[in-house]
């Protein structure tokens, strides 16, 4: 494999989709997790349309650890490396008062947006590590700094996400692996009306807007390290 293998997970529907789509017509090999296998096979044709190439999809679900060890044992016997990471997959949660929150949705929240990116990073450094460039670009929310009423577990697992990612970021230091974290903002994608159900989507940057940037951010020549890029700060 002489192109770039850039592993794209929560890729069946909004940034992650657009993302998958904007890195294979950057000329990328796209690996695409999600947990519907329709939703995959549908961004697969559409991969194929527009760049000619096909994904390697990987169904699962980012709770399953397992799973995710598993895709790392598969990506070392297929390609032996893993040239970018786009850590996109999360949910919202519940939003409302903390004393409403059920423990089974607080766990998932943490499960999905926090602890699955650590059995990713556990388990896909090595890989990245091989690379003559490895990138990794985590998904992280103006909620990780900006705290207010009812959006708790939310923000609570987007700044523990921060908190891993800047620590992992510090361990790669002296490595050719750059790590950096991507806060899209407002965009118009389902999560984002389940949250704002009465703010009007025709006034939000599309998906496709917001991951335009990301092959940029994941592109071997990209050698920013640490650092949290906001994508209304990079279009202006």
């Amino acid at each position: 494999m002489d192109r770039r293998i850039v592993l794209v997970t929560g890729a069946s529907r909004g940034i992650g989709r657009a993302a998958a789509l904007a890195l294979a017509e950057a000329g990328n090999h796209v690996v695409c997790t999600a947990r519907s296998q329709a939703a995959l096979t549908k961004l697969d044709d559409e991969i194929r349309e527009r760049s000619g190439r096909e994904a390697t999809l990987v169904p699962m679900d980012m709770k399953d650890g397992d799973a995710i060890d598993r895709l790392g044992d598969a990506l070392v016997a297929k390609f032996g490396r893993l040239d970018g990471l786009f850590g996109n997959a999360g949910v919202l949660g519940t939003i409302g008062p903390l004393t409403h929150v059920s423990p089974s949705s607080f766990q998932e929240t943490m499960d999905v947006n926090l602890s699955a990116n650590w059995r990713l990073i556990r388990s896909m450094d090595g890989l990245l590590r091989k690379s003559p460039a490895g990138r990794a670009l985590f998904v992280t929310s103006g909620a990780a700094v900006r705290h207010r009423a009812f959006w708790g577990p939310y923000a609570a697992s987007k700044a523990a996400l921060e908190a891993l990612v800047n620590c992992y970021a510090d361990e790669v230091e002296n490595t050719s692996v750059r790590v950096n974290l991507f806060d899209p903002g407002a965009t118009r994608t389902e999560m984002r009306f389940k949250a704002m159900p009465g703010e009007d989507p025709a006034t939000l940057p599309s998906p496709d807007d917001v991951a335009s940037v990301v092959p940029g951010l994941l592109a071997e020549s990209f050698a920013e390290h640490g650092k949290r890029f906001a994508y209304r700060d990079m279009v202006g």
